[in-house]
């Protein structure tokens, strides 16, 4: 389980995470929503110790990711997969070399790795794609291949970053079936950071809205769509409410 508790976080004077608690249950994906700059990217970073809080724990499996020397840290990496925003794929590497590169250094048979190599493309629908170079490929086509390479680690847990960003509606319901199939061939337990409310509501399995640096409200994807918190059913809705969108603003600090 990846638990959060009483985490604060800030940059200077600004204070992003005041106090967050939260658990991310074992096998299910939660959506992780809110205005752009509350900092939801900001809290994945936190469970893969690329930031650490300034007060409270992140936990993942029962280990205190703050407290972790370099090993272990590289340990419990090595169960998480990121699939970042705009798939952060080496442009002059070929697709193959790109899933190769985190594989290499699980110090796998060559083998191994190849077989995994096709089994991810494989599951992404992008089988014969690995000669290809990321500029051959279609953004929807080079987000496949982060969750490829995600997924080629054999992760316990995934953490997706914006998946559907940039996408068309039909291309973004091909990502949101994608995160369904892995979660039901590996299992994995994830949490998905998006704005996309139709993407939210089709992939999560519960739905947790940052606000104010806690989280605000979480529940499933009925409790969601059914609240009467004004604050997040201006979110959900789309309502441009001129104070709710002084006060993400004025939260976002620029967009944290």
């Amino acid at each position: 389980m990846i638990r959060f508790e009483n985490v604060h976080k800030a940059f200077g004077k600004k204070i992003v995470l005041d106090g967050l608690t939260l658990d991310i249950p074992e096998g299910a994906t939660t959506a992780l929503i809110g205005f752009s700059g509350s900092g939801k990217s900001v809290l994945l970073k936190h469970v893969v110790g690329l930031l650490t809080p300034n007060a409270g724990s992140v936990t993942v499996d029962d280990q205190v990711v703050a407290d972790l020397d370099w090993d272990g840290l590289t340990a419990l990496r090595s169960k998480i997969g990121y699939v970042f925003q705009f798939a952060a794929l080496f442009d002059s590497m070929t697709i193959g070399d790109n899933l190769r590169l985190g594989l290499a250094r699980r110090g796998l048979d060559a083998g191994e790795v190849e077989e995994r190599v096709t089994q991810s493309l494989k599951v992404v629908d992008l089988a014969g794609t690995a000669d290809h170079f990321p500029s051959e490929l279609s953004g929807g086509m080079r987000k496949r291949v982060g969750v490829a390479r995600a997924i080629a680690l054999r992760p316990r847990y995934i953490l997706y970053d914006e998946p559907t960003t940039g996408l068309d509606p039909v291309t973004s319901a091909v990502i949101d079936q994608l995160m369904i199939r892995v979660r039901g061939e590996f299992g994995t337990t994830a949490i998905m950071v998006t704005h996309d409310m139709r993407s939210a509501y089709t992939v999560g399995d519960r739905i947790a809205m940052l606000y104010g640096g806690r989280i605000r409200q979480v529940g499933t994807v009925r409790e969601i769509q059914e609240t009467e918190d004004p604050v997040v059913r201006q979110f959900i809705e789309g309502r441009p409410d001129l104070e709710g969108a002084r006060d993400a603003a004025a939260l976002s600090g620029g967009g944290v």
